[in-house]
């Protein structure tokens, strides 16, 4: 069973700090980069809530298998921070951008939400489309936030998720030792 960790809901001011999840995939190096993205993750926003772990098969070309979870956070840090955070991110655990949307890749960090935000920010759509489309985003998230409401939808990410799995792609459970690495 995967580790969650709890979260203070309150800022220093006592103020309301938006609640983020972010989805993270990997098929290179996959372990290796699932723990240094967790840590660096850790290391700047604190606790984390973490999904259990799936392995699925490359969608949109031919690759290795990815490993795919979902994290969450609250912080004050805003989207265009946040972007900029995971770029630098993924660079520092071997990502390199190439024009290609759909290739192999050590690290894929991606905002899917910001609060309860509906809208576009830094050339984003907020939440992000791949909630409803990948069984890989969606499964993890229904997982760690199973009755957070999807706002545009007014569904709980476990209903959308009920209702995706029969057409959804399989996605295997991955066991995975935290403590190996004692990253989180």
């Amino acid at each position: 069973m995967q580790s969650m960790w709890a979260l203070s809901s309150s800022g220093e001011n006592g103020a309301e700090m938006p609640q983020v999840w972010a989805s993270i995939g990997t098929n290179q190096h996959r372990e290796i980069s699932i723990r240094g993205a967790i840590r660096s993750l850790k290391a700047r926003y604190g606790a984390l809530q973490i999904s259990p772990i799936y392995e699925s098969e490359a969608e949109g070309f031919q690759g290795d298998p990815f490993l795919n979870l979902v994290v969450g956070f609250r912080t004050k840090a805003t989207v265009p921070e946040l972007l900029a955070a995971f770029r630098a991110i993924e660079a520092q655990w071997g990502r390199v951008r190439t024009a290609e949307k759909f290739t192999s890749r050590t690290l894929d960090l991606d905002l899917l939400t910001y609060g309860h935000f509906v809208g576009t920010e830094a050339g984003y759509s907020f939440p992000r489309e791949e909630i409803l489309k990948y069984a890989f985003v969606l499964r993890p998230l229904a997982d760690v936030a199973p009755e957070e409401i999807h706002p545009p939808t007014g569904k709980t990410y476990l209903q959308l998720w009920q209702a995706l799995a029969p057409a959804a792609p399989p996605l295997i459970p991955v066991s995975f030792s935290w403590e190996a690495d004692s990253c989180c």
